[in-house]
């Protein structure tokens, strides 16, 4: 196993890739589904505490892997068996999600020993592959940090599991070891001097990635839609109301998806490969809050049952917060990739504020179809003032970063997670 090219030429996702972000749309799914029945059990509390670990550890295997296949992807067998050894860790960890919901909704213990035993799966699959990346004697130093503080990190992370922490302890222990987690891509991507300076990660394809597991999350607002149409239709049937709900949502998938597709990453990171870290850890916000809108959609169906209907403001709350957290974090990692601000469209700066205005109208007692649609609208706006010339402004800052590279601003630097 040896470091791929840094600039490969079309370089692309391949077969196994897909393969494997397929296990993660499985895993997102549970976490949402366990997400919006919790919220609508009346734990709100303890299940945004499980959402957020759960998304944390899922997206976190995620770029584990997808760095580190980025730079040294043989495709040969052993690639393929210890990849699929780590797919089997992935369906190992959401098999574990419903009892490290139920741990913290019913007892307020932290619960995650199934969780912990599919990220041992996991890390034997990937530490395997960092060993093979380390015969190669240019990137050897960086693979072994690697392994070293995986293997730390792992150790802590099963005396989290097996330790009956109570909530407040539990995720102070989990922060400590995502601290050691987030140390080995800080120090291996340090090591090595020009050209050699971090693992060779390509990209163009790691832009690629993400934005496949963007879509991957989408997914989950699709099935969230159809949850909640599943719901209505055998509660109340399809009644005006419920059909622009239904509507709206997805509407809320095709909107969202657009306005991502606007964020030029691959040319940037090409010759801004600095940049890399802020860029691919931020996306965690946005894999996070996506999963999030579709447990949010999810809970509309939750809204129109005949006993005990979940509230309007609570909805809309589980969905206007992600659609947010989504708008604001696309907008700052495009701002950070070119380091300019989209200066000049008042659209965009309305858009901001509409996913809050629904939400304010939701406790107000408006119906859930007009909250709805009103938090939809933000990132329609988005859209809006993109194809209405906004693009134009887009391109120009992305030139000028590109021309700046090219002209003797170039850090020489790589600073990406793996």
């Amino acid at each position: 196993m040896r470091g791929r090219t840094r600039h490969e030429s079309h370089r692309a996702a391949t077969p196994l890739e897909a393969l494997y972000d397929l296990v993660f749309a499985a895993a997102f799914g549970v976490a949402g589904a366990q997400f919006a029945s919790g919220v609508a059990a009346g734990h709100g509390g303890a299940a945004v505490g499980a959402f957020a670990f759960a998304v944390a550890a899922i997206i976190w295997a995620w770029i584990n892997f997808s760095w580190f296949a980025s730079a040294f992807d043989t495709d040969d067998w052993l690639f393929r068996l210890f990849t699929m050894v780590q797919m089997a860790g992935v369906i190992v960890l959401a098999i574990g999600l419903p009892r490290m919901f139920e741990s913290l909704e019913d007892h307020g213990v932290f619960d995650n020993r199934i969780m912990v035993a599919g990220y041992i799966v996991m890390r034997v699959g990937l530490l395997a592959q960092w060993l093979r990346a380390s015969r190669d004697p240019a990137y050897r130093r960086h693979a072994l940090t690697y392994v070293v503080f995986i293997a730390v990190a792992q150790l802590g992370w099963v005396v989290v599991a097996w330790a009956p922490l109570p909530i407040g302890a539990g995720f102070a222990a989990a922060a400590v070891c995502w601290l050691i987690e987030l140390g080995g891509p800080l120090v291996a991507e340090r090591k090595g001097d020009g050209d050699r300076r971090g693992t060779p990660w390509h990209p163009h394809h790691i832009a690629e990635r993400y934005s496949l597991l963007t879509i991957i999350a989408l997914g989950e607002t699709v099935i969230g839609t159809l949850a909640a149409a599943q719901e209505v239709s055998e509660t109340q049937g399809w009644t005006g109301d419920a059909v622009v709900v239904i509507g709206a949502g997805v509407a809320m998938t095709f909107a969202l998806w657009w306005s991502y597709t606007m964020m030029p990453s691959g040319a940037i990171l090409a010759v801004r490969r600095e940049r890399s870290f802020v860029w691919g850890y931020g996306h965690a916000l946005i894999f996070a809050s996506v999963a999030a809108v579709g447990a949010g959609l999810h809970t509309i169906g939750y809204a129109y049952r005949h006993e005990d209907p979940l509230a309007t403001p609570t909805v809309i709350l589980m969905i206007a917060v992600p659609v947010l957290v989504f708008m604001v974090s696309v907008s700052m990692l495009h701002s950070y990739l070119v380091h300019r601000f989209m200066k000049g469209l008042p659209l965009h700066a309305v858009a901001m504020l509409l996913p809050a205005l629904g939400l304010v109208i939701a406790f107000t007692g408006a119906p859930l179809w007009a909250c709805l649609l009103v938090v939809l609208a933000g990132p329609v706006f988005v859209v809006v003032a993109y194809e209405a010339g906004g693009w134009r402004l887009a391109q120009r800052h992305l030139d000028e970063a590109l021309g700046e590279a090219r002209h003797g601003a170039l850090d020489g630097a790589s600073d990406g997670p793996a």
